[in-house]
């Protein structure tokens, strides 16, 4: 599969297919956001196989946004079919692609299968906890792809078709969602990032015994670093860059923009920088996601603490 499968008579062609896939586990809401953007006017699909997804698109723009449901029990789902088939869309001139992960605490949706006493689909012989143990395995790569997350864990259903108005509810006004993530330089820099700063140059709370063992969501950590008397420029530059350019992507059609901050282990400074671009930006009526990779790699934690892996931070 190449851009050029999606290129058919391009140049012809008014508008791109705006396209949103739809992912997450079995019980987090995935349908319910499915039906509340059909009510907001996208063409929903549930359940088409990836390979049909080149198909759909090869043919002139569509009258109206389309929702694809993506599901793990179809037969040609896998993590490796989801990225490239992301990384296609994403190449290609005439499709506006964005991908969204319906996520759920796993107790929550434990507690979900009870209530209703439904089989888990990946489990229909065993208990529901062996099931969606199994989905959240096979998810996790899946849900790094992601441009947005929304955790319905503590959502009612009106409040979760709520939440999908506010996001996806803007008829006809120009469209642009911004991520904002941290990452650790031992990692790798994340994938698709279009803005990557580097934030090793500030003081390490990790060396701070007292502040090891917290993240960059803790208060202490944030005056830590803000303490820094290179932070303050740091971000003012780095804010008043991100006003200046967002303006101009979101008018040159551009649906998504992540920005990515770095530092050593992930954990303090750049969870830090994040925390505040992030309020910084939704203040001024943005936008804006945050996700913090390595804190969702160790796991659920309470906000502000760590688990004093020993990866300076």
């Amino acid at each position: 599969m190449t851009p050029d499968a999606f290129e058919t008579s391009s140049h012809d062609r008014p508008a791109a297919h705006r396209l949103v896939l739809i992912t997450g586990p079995s019980g987090a809401g995935r349908s319910t956001v499915l039906k509340a953007l059909e009510d907001l006017g996208y063409e929903v699909i549930d359940n088409l196989p990836l390979t049909l997804v080149p198909r759909l698109l090869d043919g002139p723009p569509l009258g109206q946004p389309l929702a694809l449901g993506l599901d793990p029990r179809n037969r040609d789902f896998s993590v490796a079919a989801l990225a490239d088939l992301a990384a296609q869309l994403r190449a290609a001139p005439n499709v506006d692609v964005e991908i969204v992960f319906v996520d759920c605490q796993g107790d929550v949706l434990l507690r979900r299968f009870s209530e209703t006493r439904r089989r888990h689909p990946l489990a229909p012989a065993e208990s529901p906890a062996e099931g969606i143990a199994r989905e959240l395995d096979l998810l996790g790569p899946v849900r790094a792809l992601a441009d947005m997350l929304i955790d319905t864990s503590e959502l009612t259903p009106h409040e979760l078709r709520a939440e999908v108005a506010r996001w996806f509810g803007t008829a006809g006004a120009p469209r642009l969602a911004v991520s904002v993530h941290s990452f650790s330089y031992k990692r790798g820099v994340p994938r698709g990032a279009d803005m990557v700063f580097d934030c090793r140059f500030l003081r390490n709370p990790y060396w701070e015994p007292a502040l090891r063992g917290l993240d960059g969501q803790a208060e202490e950590v944030a005056a830590y670093v803000a303490q820094d008397a290179r932070f303050q420029p740091f971000f003012d530059k780095v804010l008043d860059l991100a006003l200046l350019l967002l303006p101009a992507y979101r008018d040159e059609g551009k649906s998504h923009l992540s920005i990515a901050f770095g530092c050593t282990g992930g954990q303090h400074r750049s969870v830090m920088v994040v925390e505040k671009l992030s309020n910084a930006l939704a203040d001024a009526g943005w936008r804006v996601s945050k996700r913090h990779r390595e804190l969702e790699r160790r796991g659920p934690a309470t906000p502000g603490t760590g688990t004093g892996s020993g990866s300076a931070g």
